[in-house]
């Protein structure tokens, strides 16, 4: 979805750099506009390196799609404000549109989240209080100051949130109109690990990239998301989040929260075998494993899910992949088996690249080609959202119905 990203002539602007920067890596097309203010703190080459889309001149500039502020206005899913400082509020409750940032707030139908930052004076001060009064019963989001540091030393509220909280509200106002919004989606992701002995473990070189990529989608898509992980790797903002280690725990965490979903997708690695009799201290010599299979968690869920829940499992291998991949199709019961070759370049473990083909149930057949590991998430998701049943009271849509981002 495309996002235009206003910065004001606040300190704050520059924490505006890392928001810029989630929200690409979130997935959306991100237009940065800053204010003449602004550029006095952070300078545009900054954000059109790290945006989707130059930072536009001006008021006065034209662009591709027309006039500067109809056209951003009207394209825009989402507009963003961080910071938005004192003046930069007084002039948009008031409707004043003598800059591109006022302009295309006035012109924009999409929803618009605002950041205020500014010293603890000026926060309290009743004007701004009506100001932000006025714009929340027009419908905009606020997200409110923290208390912290400010310039020039000071310490009060007034200090802009910070960037993860701001990506996480906007991605919570996108995802009310995406086509996941109202369904709660299960990802498991990661290689468990199981006990040797008190330091050594049986594990296999999975990151968990592409399970948090597709919890990361869902998120974005409108989803409720938990992500059950096995991996190390930072969760995306909004997920509710169940860390595990062995098979037997994720077992045991995706029994408890798949029977819920409207979807689950079992991304994770999950270790194959394990010792049949770990030792609770630290082993000498060169110990005689005895091996014993894990439990096999995606049949079970494929065992006892509930009607119209939407099951997806990954099988990663090494040789005739997609012999392999529509043997486990076929015996785990799914609706959709997503196959990579981890031998192939840029589509093995720890990557942050995927190559896949997902196979479905019904005898379809989709190829994603390399391609990075947030945009094979959509492709799931995609095949995901097409096999949902329709939500109470919503109607029909496809994925060929979203908008293009």
């Amino acid at each position: 979805m495309r996002i235009v990203l206003g910065v004001s002539g606040g300190i704050a602007a520059y924490k505006a750099v890392e928001v810029c920067r989630r929200l690409v890596d979130a997935g959306h097309r991100v237009t940065p506009v800053l204010t003449e203010a602004a550029r006095r703190f952070v300078g545009p080459a900054t954000f059109s390196a790290l945006a989707t889309d130059p930072v536009p001149e001006g008021l006065w500039e034209p662009l591709e799609g027309g006039i500067a502020h109809t056209s951003l206005g009207r394209s825009a899913d989402l507009v963003v404000v961080a910071p938005a400082t004192a003046d930069l509020l007084g002039r948009y409750a008031a409707g004043l549109a003598d800059d591109l940032l006022t302009a295309i707030l006035l012109a924009t139908r999409a929803p618009v989240v605002v950041c205020p930052a500014m010293h603890t004076e000026m926060w309290g001060h009743p004007a701004v209080a009506e100001n932000l009064a006025r714009l929340t019963r027009r419908g905009v989001r606020v997200v409110p100051p923290e208390t912290g540091r400010l310039a020039g030393g000071d310490e009060g509220v007034g200090r802009m949130a910070e960037p993860a909280t701001i990506v996480a509200a906007s991605l919570e106002v996108l995802g009310s109109r995406g086509d996941l919004a109202g369904r709660r989606v299960v990802v498991s992701a990661g290689g468990t690990r199981e006990a040797i002995d008190a330091v050594r473990v049986i594990t296999n070189r999975s990151s968990g990239k592409q399970g948090h990529a597709i919890a990361e989608a869902a998120l974005a898509r409108g989803a409720a998301v938990t992500l059950v992980t096995a991996s190390a790797l930072p969760p995306p903002p909004g997920a509710d989040v169940v860390r595990v280690v062995s098979a037997a725990d994720m077992e045991a965490a995706m029994a408890r929260h798949a029977p819920d979903a409207d979807a689950v997708v079992m991304a994770a690695a999950v270790a194959d075998w394990r010792p049949k009799a770990p030792a609770d201290e630290k082993l000498h010599g060169v110990p005689e494993l005895v091996l014993e299979p894990t439990p096999d968690i995606l049949s079970a869920l494929a065992a006892r899910r509930p009607p119209g829940q939407v099951l997806v499992g990954f099988a990663a291998e090494t040789h005739d992949a997609l012999a392999g991949g529509r043997r486990k199709l076929e015996r785990k019961g799914v609706d959709l088996i997503v196959v990579n070759d981890v031998s192939a370049a840029g589509a093995g473990f720890d990557t942050d690249t995927n190559e896949v083909t997902i196979l479905a149930a019904d005898g379809r057949t989709r190829a994603v080609p390399l391609a990075s590991k947030r945009e094979v998430a959509d492709a799931v998701l995609d095949e995901v959202v097409a096999r949902l049943p329709p939500a109470p009271g919503s109607a029909v849509t496809s994925p060929d119905d979203r908008r293009e981002s």
